[in-house]
């Protein structure tokens, strides 16, 4: 069972910065692709960032050019640089494989609010 723990989430303003981070414990980390999704009040779960096991990054082009996806491998990490924020960034970011596995459980994520 992969167990995820996501943080650094908190209230910035707007054209600010945050970094967010996940500690993926229960499989062999390095084999997967991972990446940050992310849910706004009555929207559907979407993802934002993904890394491979190879290290290639893709990200939703609403973010594409702000925010930069890192693993650390050696310590099972992944983390979301978020550069000039949006309000409509606000959302609770979780991180999780790519793509979900059947039946896979979610972390307790982590809320980014964007705001003046």
């Amino acid at each position: 069972q992969v167990r995820l723990v996501e943080s650094g989430g908190g209230l910035v303003l707007p054209g600010g910065s945050l970094r967010l981070s996940c500690v993926v414990s229960g499989r062999v980390f390095r084999d997967y692709a991972m990446g940050w999704y992310r849910q706004a009040p009555g929207k559907e779960r979407e993802l934002v960032a993904s890394i491979s096991s190879g290290y290639a990054t893709n990200y939703a082009d609403s973010v594409k050019g702000r925010f930069t996806i890192f693993r650390n491998n050696a310590q099972n990490t992944v983390s979301l640089q978020m550069n000039s924020v949006k309000p409509e960034d606000t959302a609770l970011y979780y991180c999780n494989t790519v793509p979900v596995f059947n039946g896979a459980s979610w972390g307790q994520g982590t809320q980014v609010t964007v705001s003046s």
